[in-house]
């Protein structure tokens, strides 16, 4: 569909203005800032409760034997050492049992401490692994806390709201 215009007509222009916005974004600055300091605190605690979980393994000077699945002669430190040296009482335990687990064996049954001193072993260890896991899940909303909040202290900063108008006779 063709436009038509009579002689002499100015064509219309478009201007686009600038304006504030009209609400305050002080709040979502604020937010902003906190879901930052939020996160920089659930990464400092991850990171603390990591290295005292490694720290604690270590002191303990546990050495994964020839036999485990991985990481042989290694120390455990770590949640993949903490694991294989679960995995690897549990197998050591069910040999000596006989294939028996601890409610399987009878009361009276000399290898029944050996079973249950196992089970607490790989108890153990397996909190270390889930110490592990709470500590790396720390981290990991840390960190997207502290780019959440950044993006949210930028799009406060940097508030535009143009509207586009139609300017007749330029």
């Amino acid at each position: 569909m063709s436009e038509t215009r009579s002689p002499g007509a100015v064509p219309a222009a478009t201007a686009d203005t600038v304006q504030a916005p009209t609400r305050s974004l002080g709040p979502v600055k604020v937010i902003g800032v906190l879901g930052m300091l939020g996160g920089i605190a659930l990464v400092v605690v991850g990171i603390i409760v990591w290295v005292a979980v490694s720290t604690q393994l270590r002191a303990e000077n546990i050495t994964i034997p020839d036999d485990a699945m991985a990481f042989q002669g290694q120390m455990v430190q770590g949640p993949m050492t903490a694991y294989v040296q679960a995995d690897i009482i549990q197998r050591h335990a069910m040999e000596a049992s006989g294939g028996q687990t601890y409610a399987q064996l009878a009361q009276d049954d000399p290898i029944r401490d050996t079973m249950m001193n196992a089970s607490f072993l790989r108890a153990s260890l397996f909190t270390s692994v889930v110490s592990f896991g709470v500590a790396a899940f720390a981290i990991g909303v840390g960190i997207l806390f502290i780019l959440l909040g950044w993006a949210l202290r930028r799009l406060a900063d940097a508030p535009v709201v143009v509207k586009r108008s139609s300017v007749v006779g330029v």
